[in-house]
């Protein structure tokens, strides 16, 4: 019978793996189109985009030149690419400018240059140019507000594209006539390239019309430069089939789906049968919880839908309403739900982490759960309920000491579940 430790050993190399299956310097190299007759320029955002280009580079054979912003603390060193740093999930100033200078950076590019465009999970805000009239205080407001609404990914991305001057194939047209190719690693449901950091460099089919409905189906209250924005319809996006779009390629380098399935191959390895529920769940993380619970128990009490031994994996991006004042967190929220209705239940482990190594806005992953986790709680004069009722989870998993701390994993494809049933 495998020991406790073993267990979550086992959780975190499936973490790791997970992880590592996505990183830039694995994904980038077989990727690389051949060098163009002129330039090479490349440009990028998103918590992976300076690991990628690093990447790039080391296998890069000609002369580049070029910008990328990444998350603060996921900077690394590269030697001909420009690696910018600014705020997520909030945008900043730092952010503001790095988009102006992406822009710069592509004028007066001709059909014989290439732009090679970096783009991963966190690069929406990473970009935060607003269009005309908007300014960044107001994307700072709307950004918080759409966090908090319980929107999906899609939802606030589409917003995001109408009101912004580089988001929603803008990018891409400020290329034209220049080729552009398109290496994306994907932190969304669906996979959906207009939805990876608001679609900068690829068409989209959205309007201001299906903006403004996700404004009001939230009670999202928007700066006055931003309605009109939407409703004068002057923040329409570049759309697919615009001529300016006609030399783009897109490939997805790096996606959820591997990461679920470099982990599958771990359990296995360890004797435990893996069962792939979904890459793309998505919903708020308590409801989640619930659910992943109740599959648990059917698998540990029936043998169903797969017998235990056994560890149940999943993926996605799931939302959280925030209604308390905790340190929330979408990954710790989806396991307090999960542990609750555990409750206490023998033979059930889990882990649950953003593999970007931040979930919601702390500087921790994620963390693990145990058949004790309630009772451990209890001792501590913790009330799990009262935790989760407060968006807490962040708070109650650091005082039982379960918190999954990586730092910065230099790659982002989305959140990972791992359920093990003995």
């Amino acid at each position: 019978m495998s020991t406790e430790p073993d267990i979550r050993a086992l959780l975190r190399e499936m973490f790791t793996a997970a992880v590592q299956a996505a990183q830039p310097e694995r994904c980038i190299p077989r990727h690389l189109p051949a060098p163009p007759k002129g330039r090479t320029v490349v440009i990028g955002a998103g918590k992976a985009s300076a690991a990628m280009a690093q990447a790039l580079e080391r296998s890069w054979p000609g002369p580049l030149s070029g910008l990328v912003v990444t998350r603060y603390g996921y900077a690394v060193p590269c030697e001909r690419i420009t690696i910018v740093e600014a705020a997520h999930p909030v945008p900043d100033a730092a952010g503001l400018a790095a988009a102006r200078g992406m822009l710069e950076t592509v004028k007066g590019l001709t059909e014989d240059d290439l732009v090679i465009c970096l783009i991963s999970g966190g690069g929406s805000a990473l970009m935060p140019l607003p269009a005309e009239g908007i300014t960044l205080e107001d994307k700072q407001a709307i950004n918080r507000a759409l966090l908090k609404s319980g929107a999906t990914i899609s939802e606030m991305n589409c917003v995001r594209r109408h009101l912004s001057a580089i988001k929603g194939g803008r990018l891409a047209a400020a290329c034209h006539p220049a080729r552009v190719v398109n290496l994306l690693i994907s932190d969304v449901p669906g996979d959906n390239p207009i939805d990876i950091a608001s679609g900068p460099t690829v068409g989209d089919p959205t309007s201001c019309a299906d903006a403004l409905e996700i404004v009001a189906r939230y009670g999202i209250d928007l700066p006055a430069a931003a309605r009109t924005q939407l409703e004068s319809g002057a923040g329409e996006s570049i759309k697919p089939g615009d001529p300016r779009l006609a030399r783009v390629t897109t490939t997805l380098i790096a996606t959820p789906q591997m990461a679920l399935e470099a982990a599958a191959k771990v359990a296995a390895c360890a004797g435990y049968t893996p069962l792939l529920l979904g890459d793309s769940i998505e919903g708020e993380a308590r409801d989640v919880g619930k659910v992943m619970a109740a599959i648990a128990l059917q698998a540990r009490r029936h043998r169903q839908p797969v017998a235990a031994p056994c560890v149940l994996l999943s993926g996605g991006e799931t939302t959280v309403t925030v209604r308390g004042e905790g340190r929330g967190g979408r990954n710790v929220e989806f396991l307090l739900a999960l542990a609750v209705a555990l409750d206490g239940e023998p033979g059930v482990y889990a882990v649950a982490g953003d593999t970007d190594g931040v979930d919601g806005l702390e500087e921790i992953a994620g963390a693990f759960v145990t058949p004790d986790t309630l009772s451990r709680a209890w001792a501590q004069g913790i009330r799990p309920r009262d935790s989760l009722a407060n968006n807490d989870g962040h708070g109650f998993f650091e005082a039982l000491g379960d918190s999954l701390v990586t730092g910065p994993t230099l790659t982002n494809v989305n959140d990972f579940r791992a359920i093990v049933v003995l």
